[in-house]
Order: C-alpha cells, then structure tokens, then sequence
C-alpha cells in the first residue's frame, strides 16, 4: 500500500463563491470609478447601475444577497473615519 506522504505538502486550492468573485469585482470597480468621496446623489446613481449590471453579470446570486453586496459597496466607498484622538495627559 502506498502512503499519502507524496500528498502531505499539497494544499487544497479554494474557489470562490459567486458571491465573493462579485464582491472583489465590485470593490475593483468602486476603486477605479472614483466612486469614493463622490457626492451621495452620485453614489447612488452609479450603485444603481452598477448593481443591475451586477445581478446581470451574477444571476445565481439570489436577491438577498445582491442587496448584501450593495449595502458592503456602500460601506466600502464611505470615506475613512478619523479616530477621535484622546491624550492620556
């Protein structure tokens, strides 16, 4: 019988799900449209159009989980928040 030791060192290779592939897709896109910082008004509009794109592009994607992966666009194309700086003196 032949041991597994010639298997020891190989690594599963993990797909990613619909749902993540749109999402790194979606990141890509909010970060090469300048989607962050733009005015609200205009966010909506491209997440609007972006997403219908998205449900096109990914339609194994059930409804709920296209408005999860807006609701994380969104999130992601907020600003950074300034943390309050306390001093200890």
């Amino acid at each position: 019988m032949k041991s597994n030791n010639a298997n020891r060192g190989r690594r599963e290779v993990a797909v990613p799900t619909p749902f993540e592939e749109a999402r790194d897709e979606l990141f890509q896109h909010i970060m090469s449209c300048g989607v962050i910082g733009s005015e609200p008004e205009h966010q909506t509009e491209w997440f609007d159009a972006t997403m219908a794109y998205m449900t096109d592009r990914f339609p194994e994607i059930p409804a709920e989980k296209m408005q999860e992966l807006r609701t994380l666009g969104e999130r992601f194309a907020q600003p950074p928040k300034r943390q309050a700086q306390t001093s200890a003196a």
